[in-house]
């Protein structure tokens, strides 16, 4: 049991607590112990609970602590499955909802008896929200604007969320004595941004559709209902949809395989199969002599058919099939070759943590430097950075660097935004003190297509840019992209040398890594900035890895593996000679 998923358990009953109307300081103290859980980062909580480490922690009590030691020894949680079975499964979705925690819920049950998401919407449109103590017009805005966007992404889940459901209920089926093995398959192993249900594969022992069936059995399941021979669909009360597909031990790699997809991926593998004279069953794959080939893995598969193995996160269009077949597939990018990130702020403008702090979180996860990029002063509502500000930073980044030894660097950054018109905020003798230069819209993001491109490329023009950061600002089930011509901007950003980011934080995950292929092919430069507002928003940097190898990135596409010279160098070869 790793401590993320104990914190999201945590987390989970605080939130129902709260929805219970239980006493504040009870949720209270769940919330805390997952915050403690969050702040240790390890994928095996079982020696710390051992050695009494655990316990040892500010904020883990008693009670949270056995909640915990019940994770670690079965994968699951009785209580928080109570609280689930205990609440009227309409509240539960309404947790979803921004500007909407349990309390609130709870106090809207209570003075209206709202139970839905249809109550709450009717509710808040016809004024009863009004008159509940908290809800103003503002709040009443957000709601109704959340609701929308609910009802517009159904129950789809961005991949963090995702994957923290899949390893908790993965843990839950390996947990049962009809077992063998158990992997997570589906879009979630395929590491798409957003999920829309969790795909369980389990290798069995016995019968499998007993398997299947004691889980369809379980408390918490709103209800369920067999989607094949090998697959139930089990819906659980929070709005959890999992796929859950029982095979026979001896068949689990092929299952896996198939669960895993893409559609497009089986499709192309079964046709390279046929060409080759192989026959690629729902339960077997056939030689051309008819006989059955085993298939102890999924490497086995491939192999067998002639191929290399191909990661599950490039199992998307089919395209990855041919690259394999003529030995084209690229070498992508593994995590340990990140040297360093650019895309960090600090308690200059709205992040949580100091330069300094910042600094060592990036030293403590064995980068060379951290790139410092803080709001400029446009973004007011930020807290942007006046030219004043900017001096000061510079000079504790100055003193910082002078006492590190030499061996960690601090690069001074910022994350400017393009005003309307397409310029840079900040004069040019400005952004010339800089070591980088990142460019970003934060505002009038409703201009036509023709105009914001226009922008975009204006912007991109300025030789004092060096990260184009998120650039089409969607925000994932909560705000589409804004109208832009991405070839255009991919084919100018590869002319003027600017290096186009994939923004790791998971409501955005942009560049889309749809477009990522396209960008390697132009020759674009890839920087994976985190946005980090605080030391743990550095780790949002991995799954920016995760994403630039579902595009395809090697370590040659992606800025972030050059050491901090090689950065500065980068940002500076567009400017006169003067500037540089």
């Amino acid at each position: 049991m790793d401590s993320r998923t104990a914190a999201h358990v945590l987390s989970r009953i605080a939130a129902l607590l709260e929805l219970s109307g239980a006493n504040t300081f009870k949720a209270r103290a769940y919330d805390g112990a997952a915050q403690a859980l969050r702040s240790i980062d390890t994928d095996d909580l079982a020696p710390l609970l051992a050695s009494g480490e655990l316990a040892k922690l500010p904020g883990v009590g008693p009670a949270t602590l056995g909640v915990v030691r019940e994770l670690v020894e079965t994968g699951e949680s009785a209580y928080l499955e109570r609280l689930r079975a205990s609440i009227p499964e309409g509240l539960l979705e309404l947790l979803r909802l921004p500007r909407l925690g349990g309390a609130k819920i709870h106090a809207l049950h209570e003075a209206l008896g709202i139970t839905s998401l249809d109550d709450l919407e009717r509710e808040a449109r016809n004024g009863g929200l009004a008159t509940v103590k908290g809800f103003g017009p503002k709040t009443v805005q957000a709601i109704l604007k959340g609701i929308a966007s609910l009802r517009a992404a159904g129950d789809q889940m961005r991949i963090p969320a995702a994957l923290v459901e899949a390893v908790r209920i993965r843990a839950a089926v390996a947990a049962h004595p009809g077992v063998v093995r158990v992997e997570i398959a589906g879009s979630v192993r395929r590491s798409v941004e957003v999920v829309r249900d969790i795909d369980i594969v389990a290798g069995c022992n016995g019968d499998p559709h007993a398997v299947a069936q004691s889980f369809a059995n379980a408390p918490g399941v709103r209800r369920a209902a067999r989607r094949d021979a090998d697959t139930t669909t089990i819906t659980f009360v929070d709005g959890t949809c999992l796929d859950l597909r029982c095979v026979a031990d001896e068949r689990f790699a092929l299952a896996l395989w198939r669960m895993t997809g893409s559609a497009a991926h089986v499709a192309a593998i079964a046709g390279h199969a046929a060409r080759n004279g192989f026959t690629l069953g729902s339960d077997d794959l056939r030689d051309p002599a008819g006989r059955v080939v085993p298939l102890p893995d999924e490497p086995a598969l491939y192999a067998a058919l002639g191929l290399p193995f191909i990661v599950p996160e490039l199992r998307e269009t089919g395209e990855e099939v041919s690259a394999a077949a003529t030995e084209d597939l690229p070498v992508l990018l593994e995590p340990q070759q990140i040297r360093g990130v650019i895309h960090c702020h600090t308690s200059y403008s709205d992040g949580k943590a100091t330069v300094a702090e910042m600094a060592a979180a990036a030293r403590a996860r064995g980068w060379s430097y951290i790139g410092i990029s803080d709001h400029s002063q446009a973004a007011f509502y930020a807290g942007g950075l006046k030219p004043d500000a900017v001096r000061r930073q510079h000079d504790e980044i100055d003193a910082i660097n002078a006492s590190s030894g030499g061996d960690f660097t601090i690069l001074k950054g910022i994350e400017a935004d393009i005003l309307a018109d397409g310029r840079l905020d900040y004069d040019a003798e400005l952004l010339a003190t800089f070591d980088f230069v990142i460019g970003s819209i934060h505002s009038r993001f409703a201009m036509e297509e023709p105009a914001m491109t226009e922008r975009v490329l204006r912007a991109l023009d300025d030789p004092h840019l060096t990260v184009l950061a998120h650039p089409t600002g969607r925000l994932l089930l909560s705000r589409d992209p804004y109208g832009l011509d991405i070839d255009a901007v991919l084919e100018k950003a590869a002319e003027r040398g600017v290096a186009v980011e994939l923004n790791a934080d998971s409501h955005r995950l942009d560049l889309d890594w749809r477009h990522l292929h396209t960008a390697k092919r132009l020759g674009v430069t890839i920087a994976i900035g985190p946005d980090a507002h605080s030391t743990r928003g550095l780790d949002n940097t991995m799954l920016g890895v995760v994403m630039a190898r579902k595009g395809w990135l090697e370590a040659s596409d992606v800025l972030n593996t050059r050491d901090a010279d090689a950065v500065r160098q980068f940002a500076r070869h567009g400017l006169p000679e003067q500037g540089r």
